[in-house]
């Protein structure tokens, strides 16, 4: 066999087909890279850490006791830490300091500390140290001393812990209780009196002066506040009842402080957790996270609701976008006549693609919200006036933004899906009686279908990653109400809602804890590639589905 030389092996191509490769394989091992750092730095903050108790040199003449878990370690040059006015030990040239994270920021102000390593006297991780998650002011980290029931002493020392944890899910209890009826039946009557409160409106501004529709308002208005009166009686006696239980609490230093269990979301030891009791408490926590709403300005508990808006907009984004996208497909590729105009039609839809989502959101802001949304308002609407109902940012108006953002992508994909499906088939089929109408909609859009899928695969993928144009059409930091709920007619266009990618952006860049944010941000980070995977899977799974049912046509 004769040698390959070096001009034949470049002349065939090889060095390009391998250079390829290796881009790809680079690629491929940076965004898994990329993913995996995300993971880990997301998905660790669930895990209930073990908590410290250090005894710390804070000047020459002062020594103090901090609590706190340990969330990340640095060295630092030892002229950094003496311009801040630190200790430095003689000949050191760097210093090793830890970021304890000491909670108790009602009591210190400070949820963060920064301490170096070498003014650390005394470490140690009691088994009897608690965490209790609070519903505000972050973590308190230090010592149960004793449990109250409406200020009295129930239980001391070592029989305090099995009472407070009893106490502690009764509590729990009582407040899934009040934000049941707040949530449901105070919510669903407060919406029911704003319907009566239009209603009369609406027959004013009709002129109607028989009284008999405005006395049936008042009658329902009536019957609605007795059933209100009735749910605040049961709410007094549960918010009397939620209210007895406090504990008695030592801080690091030796300071006391009392704490309504009304503010404790969970309590736990974590120093004298084992792994499985750990990995139950994650798996705990992972759920919270995807099942419950947020507190603490977004920087504690779940993202519920953000994901609930962020499947619900690409899901009407969806079925707004498809329809339009095809229709304009077909007219270009079946219908129009091939010539400058439809080349110049087909360029700006090429060009469209490439526009900033901003200048998207600056229009349906201008257009959707003010144009369109002021209009209906005047005209379906008029008894909430001056209150706007569309005439403001939601997520119908996010939707019809995103669909114009996405439009373009979905225009090119249909249509080379048009263009791939042979003339003899058309032909063919209005050779046998069918009309063209009927041929593209029973032939050939069936079997152009898996590139429409494509097409709305890519939509998908850019829309539930999108934050600006959202920032002006409809995209809050916390909305009080899901776009979906049980009040007719069930779902609100008109609402504002959370969405992932503006989750991240809001708890990033303005919590007012970074340190407490950062690993959230991770994690959000990581669900919403999840979400956006598995909204892309459930298309390509229905993409190959229509491609094995369509094949032997092809």
């Amino acid at each position: 066999m004769s040698k390959i030389t070096t001009a034949q092996w470049f002349k065939g191509g090889s060095p390009w087909i391998w250079l390829s490769a290796a881009a790809v394989s680079v690629s491929l091992i940076m965004v898994f890279g990329l993913l995996l750092l995300i993971a880990l730095r997301g998905l660790g903050f669930f895990w209930p850490a073990d908590v410290l108790e250090v005894k710390y040199q804070q000047s020459p003449t002062e020594i103090i006791t901090l609590i706190g878990e340990v969330q990340s370690t640095e060295t630092v040059s030892a002229a950094r830490v003496h311009d801040a006015g630190g200790v430095v030990p003689e000949g050191a040239e760097t210093v090793t300091r830890l970021l304890l994270k000491v909670g108790n920021r009602d009591i210190s102000g400070l949820d963060f500390r920064w301490i170096n390593q070498h003014d650390i006297i005394e470490e140690s991780r009691p088994q009897d140290m608690i965490v209790l998650e609070r519903r505000e002011w972050g973590n308190f980290y230090g010592y149960l001393k004793s449990v109250k029931v409406d200020g009295k002493i129930v239980a001391n020392g070592d029989e305090a812990w099995p009472v407070f944890l009893e106490r502690l899910d009764k509590t729990i209890e009582l407040f899934d209780q009040i934000k049941s009826i707040h949530t449901g039946e105070i919510g669903s009557i407060n919406y029911d009196i704003e319907e009566l409160r239009l209603a009369k409106r609406r027959l004013e501004l009709d002129g109607v002066t028989d009284t008999v529709p405005y006395s049936e308002v008042e009658e329902q208005r009536a019957k609605l506040n007795k059933e209100y009166q009735l749910l605040q009686k049961d709410l007094d006696v549960l918010y009397r009842n939620i209210e007895k239980d406090s504990v008695m609490l030592v801080a690091a230093g030796g300071r006391e402080i009392e704490l309504r269990l009304s503010k404790v979301v969970r309590g736990f030891k974590p120093n004298a957790m084992g792994i499985p009791t750990k990995s139950l408490h994650y798996l705990e926590k992972l759920w919270e996270f995807v099942s419950d709403e947020p507190r603490e300005a977004n920087t504690e508990g779940g993202i519920f609701p953000a994901i609930f808006g962020t499947v619900m907009l690409v899901i009407i984004m969806s079925i707004l976008v498809t329809p339009l996208g095809v229709i304009a497909a077909v007219y270009l590729r079946e219908y129009a006549k091939q010539g400058p105009t439809t080349r110049l039609i087909r360029i700006a839809v090429n060009n469209l693609a490439g526009v900033p989502s901003i200048v998207y959101g600056v229009f349906g802001l201008g257009f959707f919200v003010y144009f369109l949304g002021g209009n209906i308002d005047q005209l379906f609407y008029a008894e909430a006036l001056p209150a706007p109902t569309y005439g403001t940012p939601g997520i119908l108006w996010s939707a019809l933004t995103l669909a114009l953002l996405t439009l373009p992508v979905v225009i090119v994909a249909t249509e080379e899906g048009l263009a791939r499906i042979p003339r003899s088939i058309r032909e063919g089929s209005m050779a046998l009686g069918a009309t063209k109408a009927e041929t593209l909609w029973r032939i050939v859009l069936p079997m152009a279908s898996p590139a429409l899928m494509t097409g709305m695969i890519l939509a998908v993928a850019r829309a539930a990653g999108e934050v600006a144009p959202l920032m002006l059409v409809g995209v809050v930091k916390l909305a009080p109400s899901l776009p979906l709920d049980l009040n007719s007619p069930f779902i609100h266009l008109d609402r504002k809602f959370m969405h992932l990618g503006f989750h991240i952006y809001d708890v990033g860049f303005q919590s007012p804890n970074v340190e407490a944010a950062r690993p959230l941000v991770y994690a959000t980070a990581l669900l919403l590639v999840v979400v956006i995977v598995a909204l892309n899977l459930t298309a390509i799974w229905v993409r190959n589905h229509l491609r094995e049912k369509y094949k032997a046509l092809e």
